[in-house]
């Protein structure tokens, strides 16, 4: 038997739709089509404000069981279910975040789909894309080079230097950036101090681009972002350094929704791309509201497994955007349930019901979680040619064990044809109107409880401990205003818990909060816990090192 074709292969033979016929499939008109090339546009900011009145659409979220390294396949579902829908005759778009040059080069690898549920232009997406992550950059970077600016000409606001908290961002994983001394060199240079950069998905400008609903909110948002304190501990923002006009401007091309297409020339709408363990992980807001109001299904995903990017699709996404969630589909494969039931990798290939059934208790996990914010729950069983029937079997029994059932997936290999059943369950369960969604906690609850909240009833650990300056620190957040907000947990992804090591579904643990950060403009407020960083680092044998041009010109090694 032959071996199957690289992602980027099978990317290479699509049949591309040119960018204004997919655009057509949504009745967008030609001229608010604007083309970056021939198979990627971005839709014209005037169009959408056309069609906001409109009814919306289905929106069912996508997202899965804990990341492990059998993987999962939560953006080739995605994709897949949406090919699917669209194959049974549905009206349907799907939203996705787009890509981080960081993992693309590290070793997650790109965020496009794979086998023959992918959106294309493949390379493009993973790499520089329409350039909304280099505008991105460029606003928050601009941002604080006019903070160093404005104490370099004799910081008439009163920053103090030892308390400024914005941070400079790239979009790539290098932690020789993660904590630097800046502005040596002498008095020319500014004030030396201890700074550091974040990764650019890790952003409060990536996640205000995200979370904005027009140019006008994306303004006032940037407005609000707290960039430094004063030596009596009160704020100073990127208003009063008047840097919300310029970094508006910067992202003027960025806010409008990206338009590509599946290999099946699904419409897909790619916009925006906030990591799920330090940020929000959803697609734009402005992406989203478009897609439902010009399909009749809308298929999104939230990053990471469930306990980060649904609680947070939920939580602060549907929130602050207004969306009301008709289905949830959980996404687990037989070897990522294997590793939760203790087997090894290199043993991933044989048989084992017992581990299955033992891992289970993960994806149980994820659903009955799922099904607490109101949602109907289906799950996906992304299919491995390994998998035994024995196995599949008890992925079944464990989800109806929660009440829900479990549809096997061949969309990987097959494309939409192997994803039929699922896509008609699933506009079933959409338009059965069984939803009522509502969020994990109410805006009145203190900061502190809110986290308690999202610690207890999604991770089920025991206690919270936090320590008494993070403790004081969000009591000001409050008193300035700020207790209304929701909290966005930035933890491991790989366990319930902050010990990437512990799988299954743990219980009864202590999860430490160890630093907030407010978020004012993208209106939520950062608990950081455990050791998760906000700037990655490369693997041992980075990606990278696989990734070239061929004779043609072409890119190589991209996954």
């Amino acid at each position: 038997m032959s071996a199957p074709l690289s992602d980027i292969a099978i990317a290479r033979q699509a049949r591309k739709a040119p960018i204004t016929q997919v655009a057509s499939r949504l009745a967008i008109p030609e001229e608010a089509v604007i083309p970056y090339g021939r198979d990627k546009a971005k839709i014209d900011g005037a169009f959408l404000r056309s069609i906001e009145d409109r009814p919306a659409g289905r929106l069912i979220l996508v997202t899965a069981i804990n990341p492990t390294p059998a993987g999962e396949g939560k953006t080739t579902t995605t994709v897949g279910l949406g090919d699917g829908l669209s194959r049974i005759g549905k009206r349907v778009a799907i939203a996705l975040r787009e890509p981080s040059l960081g993992p693309c080069f590290g070793q997650k690898g790109g965020a496009a789909g794979g086998g023959y549920a992918q959106v294309v232009p493949m390379e493009d997406i993973n790499l520089h894309f329409t350039g909304d992550f280099h505008a991105i950059t460029a606003a928050h970077n601009l941002l604080a080079a006019m903070v160093d600016n404005h104490i370099h000409w004799g910081n008439a606001l009163g920053i103090d230097p030892r308390r400024v908290l914005w941070r400079r961002v790239v979009d790539m994983n290098d932690r020789a950036l993660r904590d630097i001394v800046q502005s040596l060199g002498g008095p020319a240079n500014g004030l030396p101090r201890e700074s550091g950069f974040d990764i650019t998905v890790a952003s409060e400008v990536m996640a205000i681009l995200c979370l904005a609903r027009d140019l006008e909110d994306l303004e006032a948002r940037l407005g609000r972002i707290v960039v430094a304190e004063r030596a009596d501990r009160s704020f100073v923002t990127a208003r009063d350094l008047k840097a919300d006009g310029a970094m508006a401007a910067l992202l003027r091309d960025a806010m409008m929704p990206n338009l590509v297409q599946t290999l099946e020339n699904t419409p897909a709408f790619v916009h925006g791309g906030p990591f799920a363990n330090i940020a929000h992980g959803c697609n734009s807001v402005a992406a989203t509201r478009a897609a439902l109001r010009l399909a009749d299904y809308v298929v999104t995903e939230a990053g990471f497994g469930a306990d980060l990017g649904a609680e947070k699709f939920f939580d602060i996404k549907c929130r602050q955007a207004g969306l009301k969630p008709d289905a949830t589909v959980v996404v687990a494969t037989v070897r990522a349930l294997k590793m939760n039931g203790g087997v090894a990798r290199a043993e991933l290939g044989r048989e084992d019901v017992d581990a299955v059934r033992r891992g289970a208790a993960n994806l149980r996990r994820h659903v009955e979680n799922c099904l607490g914010f109101g949602v109907p729950v289906i799950v996906a069983i992304n299919h491995f040619t390994s998998d035994t029937q024995a196995e599949i079997g008890a992925v079944r029994e464990a989800a109806a064990a929660s009440g829900v059932e479990a549809v096997l997936c061949r969309h990987w290999a097959e494309g939409s044809a192997g994803i039929v059943e699922l896509a008609e369950k699933v506009a079933a369960l959409a338009d059965g109107g069984t939803a009522r969604f509502h969020p994990l906690y109410g805006d009145a609850l203190p900061l502190r409880e809110k986290i308690e909240a999202v610690v207890r009833r999604i991770y089920r650990g025991a206690a919270v401990s936090i320590d008494p300056p993070v403790l004081r620190t969000l009591d000001r957040y409050a008193e300035a205003g700020f207790a209304d907000l929701p909290v966005c947990m930035a933890k491991t992804p790989y366990s319930f818990s902050t010990d990437p090591s512990l799988l299954g579904a743990p219980e009864g643990h202590a999860v430490h909060v160890r630093e907030v950060r407010l978020s004012a403009g993208a209106g939520f407020v950062v608990a950081i816990c455990g050791d998760v960083l906000t700037m990655p680092g490369l693997p041992r044998v980075p990606a990278a090192e696989s990734i070239r041009l061929d004779e043609e010109g072409r890119v190589e090694g991209l996954f």
